[in-house]
């Protein structure tokens, strides 16, 4: 599917470096393929180094010849570089971004290119285990999205949808997600320490708990609430924990945080403009 292409990566910071390693690793791309872009020379060198990619302080030159375009900086940095990279990507180049809060509307007018797919990824892609929901434009061809298809798969999981909105659904469920998992991973560990467990070892049974108890759900294709009840007997020590948790409004608690988190990605997408040279702003 990439033979003979040629892949820029506009920011290679955590993501864009998790991107460049997953599609190394799993045979897609060879790394004189792939053109890393970074204003630290440092930073620069330690890739050449670590995965031995081209490397540029140059935007510009990098999107020039490039048949893939993949913009991972953060969004109070994409204004400085759409200016550098308007006109100069190929008419028929395939743009990727994993840019927060920034919708397809701004991208496409900003950078004057229809060919635009944009994914919400998470942390965990950084060890190729995330979740990344994408989509793209109606104008991006069959071939182009099985090339997104793949790209986001170096990082984990991916799932595309027909509609850029599932994306502010994605980022208050999967890509905050793992803020919620690490918050209760460490309520647990403060738990076990405050009954009497060294640090060391509550960690390892919580981190252990977790695991297993993901593993487990994923493959017993059981409905959650199910293998919770299995857990669960009657006047148990579990039953004693949930009735506190639910006295607490442990469920309604989660559901209103990421309820909040949805509304929050929404509001930082509406009306977003990146100034550049075909924006008025």
């Amino acid at each position: 599917m990439f033979k003979g292409k040629k892949l820029a990566v506009i920011g290679t910071g955590v993501m864009g470096e998790a991107m460049i390693r997953g599609l190394i690793a799993q045979g897609s791309v060879e790394p004189h393929q792939i053109t890393g872009t970074n204003a630290l020379l440092d930073r620069n060198e330690e890739m050449q180094i670590k995965h031995h990619i081209h490397v540029t302080d140059d935007n510009a030159a990098a999107v020039e010849s490039a048949d893939i375009v993949i913009i991972s900086v953060k969004p109070q940095v994409l204004p400085r570089i759409v200016p550098v990279i308007n006109g100069k990507i190929r008419y028929d180049a395939l743009v990727l971004s994993i840019i927060a809060g920034v919708p397809i509307s701004a991208l496409t007018s900003s950078l004057d290119h229809t060919e635009v797919a944009r994914a919400m990824p998470n942390t965990p892609a950084q060890i190729g285990e995330g979740m990344t929901v994408w989509t793209a434009t109606p104008t991006t061809s069959a071939e182009q999205l099985l090339q997104a298809h793949e790209i986001f798969g170096a990082l984990g999981h991916e799932i595309y949808v027909d509609e850029e909105s599932y994306l502010d659904m994605a980022t208050a469920l999967s890509g905050s997600g793992p803020a919620y998992v690490f918050m209760m991973m460490e309520a647990m560990i403060d738990a076990g320490v405050h009954m009497g467990f060294s640090r060391r070892v509550a960690r390892e049974l919580v981190f252990q708990t977790m695991l297993g108890s993901v593993k487990y759900a994923q493959q017993s294709g059981k409905h959650v609430a199910e293998l919770r009840n299995q857990v669960t007997s009657p006047g148990g020590t579990t039953a004693e924990a949930l009735y506190h948790l639910d006295k607490g409004g442990f469920r309604t608690v989660v559901s209103r945080g990421i309820w909040a988190a949805f509304q929050r990605s929404r509001s930082l997408g509406q009306g977003q403009q990146i100034k550049g040279p075909n924006t008025v702003g």
